[in-house]
């Protein structure tokens, strides 16, 4: 399954890129982040794309606040109906454990019902810091984040995945840049040098 796919803009830097993008984004910095984040969110927007922001267990209004303060209104029209915000453990485990295969499906579904409703595309970003609490299936985050760069072939939702090294160690960043094949570099989108195929990475884990 795979529709038409076109060069869509990020919104932080000019640069053009296809549909179906996958993109970590490692900071320090908040400022940075929400940044990045929210000219992500509103270059979709603009753009007709269908929008989800995954937050890890933050009230909501928190997101919206900080958004709408960065000049992202998502309260009003066809705005609303078109931005989805849900809570990480809402989307990443709610029956309490982590299914790599579930949310797969999950974003499967999002770019169909994207598509569906005539939007011109899908794109999303996640707070992944559930994953370092301990939350049974977490230690399959990057076999998740892995295969994401198989179902964008035939599902070109556009990820960035938003990583916080004062949450993660090391050996886990380091597995991060394995598997997302661009990466952010001072606001700018590089293609990483450490990335490495899925096909690859997952026989290298042994993992079917």
């Amino acid at each position: 399954m795979c529709t038409a796919t076109h060069e869509i803009e990020m919104g932080f830097t000019g640069e053009h890129f296809e549909m179906g993008t996958h993109i970590c984004l490692i900071y320090s910095s908040e400022e940075e982040r929400k940044y990045i984040i929210s000219r992500f969110l509103e270059r979709g927007l603009a753009g007709n794309e269908r929008v989800a922001y995954f937050a890890d267990n933050v009230d909501k209004t928190v997101v919206r606040d900080w958004l709408e303060e960065l000049g992202v209104d998502i309260s009003q029209g066809d705005v609303k109906r078109s931005f989805v915000l849900a809570n990480t453990n809402q989307v990443y485990h709610p029956s309490g454990t982590f299914v790599p295969e579930e949310m797969l499906n999950t974003l499967k579904n999002f770019y169909l019902r994207s598509i569906e409703e005539e939007y011109s595309g899908a794109r999303g970003t996640a707070e992944m810091e559930w994953a370092v609490k301990g939350i049974p299936g977490s230690e399959r985050l990057m076999e998740y984040e892995s295969k994401i760069n198989l179902i964008v072939k035939d599902y070109p939702i556009t990820a960035l995945c938003q990583y916080d090294v004062n949450k993660f160690d090391g050996a886990t960043i380091l597995e991060c840049l394995k598997v997302h094949p661009y990466m952010i570099v001072k606001g700018q989108v590089v293609n990483n040098p450490y990335y490495i195929r899925p096909e690859e990475y997952l026989r290298e884990k042994l993992i079917n």
